[in-house]
């Protein structure tokens, strides 16, 4: 995806669009180079969550490009609902929050480096804000292209997920189903990020080879 793609130079993209660019790390140029960049080191001393309410069903899974700028999944789709609350998955710093190409997203740098992307949502936060794990970071919105189309609604399996209005959030298309593309990388690497939450209750359903990236 060619967002998520952009966001490993973001120094670049930020600075063409307005946006403070975070430097680039120690840890950042070790990834680079092809290093294990998921590791003991890396989420020591960082707790990481979901970053919507549950049921947060996995729609399409992580699938890593071979190249910086080859074909891939970088990241994976969470099925949700349009307005609903997007929560930071760990302690961090806001590097960017706004549009980027075609979508809305914010990026969140995290210990060691290790950055979140969440898209597409409309922003509450700023660049520069400090974020704590499970604070409100934005809200869900539609149009996430590699959203499978004809899945099933989140809506109709039984939870407690909170309202979509709650919080603030916008109105238009509140409770239509939507996907979250949710992130993760260190410099040019792209992770799994299932891997930094608890894979004991992942839910995979079935997504379609034709669809989008």
């Amino acid at each position: 995806m060619l967002s998520l793609a952009l966001l490993g130079f973001l120094p670049l993209t930020a600075l063409a669009s307005g946006q403070p660019a975070a430097p680039v790390s120690a840890s950042d140029r070790t990834a680079a180079s092809g290093a294990d960049p998921v590791g003991a080191d890396a989420t020591a001393r960082v707790r990481y969550g979901w970053p919507l309410a549950p049921p947060h069903p996995v729609l399409r899974p992580f699938q890593p490009p071979t190249t910086p700028y080859g074909p891939g999944h970088r990241g994976v789709d969470l099925g949700g609902q349009a307005g609903e609350p997007v929560l930071a998955a760990g302690d961090g710093v806001i590097i960017y929050a706004g549009r980027l190409v075609d979508r809305s997203l914010v990026s969140i740098e995290h210990f060691g480096g290790l950055r979140t992307t969440y898209e597409p949502i409309a922003p509450v936060v700023k660049v520069g804000q400090r974020v704590r794990r499970g604070q409100l970071i934005g809200h869900l919105q539609p149009g996430h292209p590699g959203c499978p189309i004809g899945s099933p609604s989140p809506s109709a399996v039984p939870s407690a997920r909170p309202s979509p209005s709650a919080g603030g959030a916008p109105a238009a298309h509140d409770g239509a189903p939507a996907c979250l593309h949710w992130g993760a990388h260190r410099g040019i690497v792209y992770l799994d990020p299932l891997r930094l939450v608890s894979a004991g209750t992942v839910r995979l359903l079935p997504w379609r080879q034709e669809d989008p990236p």
